[in-house]
């Protein structure tokens, strides 16, 4: 009762400072809490914030790397780019050099053919000047020798006996020297026209016999072109075509700034051939490129040993030959790719088997052989391009090694007159060889071969003594000699044109044969005062 006395008793006033203090005391309570709570988030986001810069700082770190090796890449895709294009204009300019090169090369041959021509153009002025001298010495000499036999006339009455006995003889001799000229003049005439008589008529009737159509043949070293686009087309890229090209042909292509031609040199005629006829496939088909280039060369080479083979077959077949070793008809083949001062070698081969089958029929000899002879006298040209020595040795030691016997091989080897004829079939097959390739139309030979030949020719004539002017006419196969009739008789004459016509067989290369004419003009000259 006393308490509640009390409570009853409390102030208003007390109860409310009551309440605020605890409304106080709450709400520093939940003032703490609440920075507790906002304490422990802050912790996480800064926590949050760091691993987010850790994180942004890693990938900074990998973004720049891979910008750095990116960078790194490109540097060297350029560096390689610039040494290809550095590579590029080096070949290219090494392939400008061999052009020029090349054409330096040209001019140099021509400056040495212009100086040659001078050469020779100096020679033959040298040639007249000792000519007007010599003909000065001779009239001198003529002078000398009118006065030496007018004073001879004047002592002939007093001659001792020894001086008589010695002028007798000395004109014994010229007499009998004078006589020994008419004997062998008459004794050749004779053996020459019966000789020539005999041959005439075998020579005539062979040829009448075998009476062929001959064509020129020459191997094309130049292709046509439509445009200058295909001409570059066939260079290619930094010139890999042509070198593509020259590398499995083994030819030498040129190209210059003639329009609408590029040429093709080789000394090997077969790939030479093949080099043609490759590029005007290429030409044709459009592709152009390395691989192709060497596709269409191979197939053009299979399909050209193919037919160097049936070339030699027909060959063979023609002459009617029998046990050929199918590397004699290939090497034979090949001939048909080989010309001799524009003569196809191949058909000259076929031309000289049967006119040395008719030849040898006709003196009484086995035709099969000297048909055989004939047909494979020029073997050795298939392959002396490969090979050192002269044709006929390397064709005698071919036909040898492939199952050939005598005669033939003694045919081969001598038809040039290398070895000793052991055989009356190689004097036959030269006949035959020389009636093939002297006929009118059958060769041709260079103009610088031709001049040199003519002028070797005159040089031959001149040496003699006697001889005032040498002269060679037609195309080279007549020489007209002019001697001194005061210093040379008739008789004489006929053994200066011998001595020529031997000197010039010794010395000189030809085919066919070379005529020597002699003239002996005298002239009596006086003055009507």
């Amino acid at each position: 009762m006393q308490v509640l006395t009390l409570g009853a008793e409390i102030d208003p006033i007390v109860l409310a400072l009551a309440i605020v203090g605890a409304l106080i005391v709450g709400a520093a309570v939940g003032f703490i809490g609440h920075r507790t709570v906002a304490s422990r988030a802050l912790g996480q986001a800064k926590a949050q914030a760091a691993d987010l810069v850790s994180r942004a700082e890693a990938d900074a770190r990998a973004t720049a790397e891979r910008i750095r090796l990116e960078a790194e890449q490109k540097v060297l895709e350029q560096r390689k780019s610039a040494e290809r294009e550095a590579e590029a204009s080096r070949n290219e300019l090494k392939e400008i050099e061999r052009r020029l090169q090349k054409r330096e090369d040209a001019f140099d041959r021509k400056e040495e053919s212009l100086n040659q021509r001078e050469r020779n153009l100096e020679k033959q002025a040298e040639g007249l000047r000792e000519k007007e001298t010599r003909a000065a010495q001779r009239e001198q000499d003529a002078q000398k020798v009118v006065e030496e036999q007018r004073a001879t006339l004047h002592q002939i009455a007093g001659l001792t006996p020894e001086a008589a006995r010695e002028e007798l003889l000395r004109r014994v001799e010229e007499e009998s020297r004078h006589e020994v000229g008419k004997m062998v003049r008459k004794i050749t005439e004779e053996a020459e026209n019966e000789a020539k008589q005999k041959a005439r008529e075998v020579t005539i009737m062979a040829i009448q016999r075998y009476a062929t159509e001959h064509t020129q043949e020459s191997t094309v070293r130049a292709v046509e072109i439509p445009s200058d686009d295909i001409k570059g087309r066939i260079i290619g890229r930094e010139g890999r075509n042509i070198r593509a090209i020259e590398k499995a042909t083994g030819v030498d292509i040129i190209v210059d700034d003639t329009p609408g031609v590029i040429v093709v040199s080789c000394f090997d005629k077969v790939r030479q051939a093949i080099a043609v006829e490759s590029l005007q496939r290429l030409i044709e088909d459009g592709r152009m490129h390395p691989a192709r280039i060497e596709e269409v060369v191979e197939k053009v080479k299979q399909e050209m040993e193919q037919r160097v083979v049936q070339f030699g077959k027909d060959a063979v077949l023609e002459v009617n030959l029998r046990g050929v070793h199918p590397k004699v008809v290939e090497a034979m083949g090949k001939l048909h790719y080989r010309t001799s001062y524009g003569q196809n070698v191949l058909r000259h081969s076929i031309e000289v088997a049967y006119l040395s089958q008719i030849i040898a029929d006709q003196l009484g000899l086995d035709g099969t052989v000297a048909r055989r002879a004939g047909f494979l006298h020029d073997i050795g040209k298939a392959m002396d391009h490969e090979m050192e020595g002269g044709h006929p040795k390397i064709g005698m030691d071919f036909a040898k090694q492939f199952g050939e016997r005598e005669p033939v091989l003694n045919v081969i080897g001598g038809h040039h007159g290398d070895i000793p004829a052991t055989t009356f079939y190689t004097p036959i097959v030269m006949a035959a060889d020389a009636v093939s390739s002297a006929r009118p139309g059958a060769r041709r030979e260079s103009m610088e071969r031709y001049i040199q030949r003519l002028n070797e020719l005159q040089d031959i004539a001149l040496g003699f003594k006697g001889v005032t002017e040498a002269y060679a006419i037609q195309a080279g196969r007549e020489v007209r000699v002019m001697i001194d009739a005061a210093r040379v008789g008739d008789d004489e004459a006929f053994l200066i044109a011998h001595d020529i016509a031997k000197k010039v067989s010794e010395e000189m290369t030809f085919p066919g044969e070379i005529k020597v004419t002699v003239l002996r003009e005298t002239r009596a000259i006086e003055y009507a005062r």
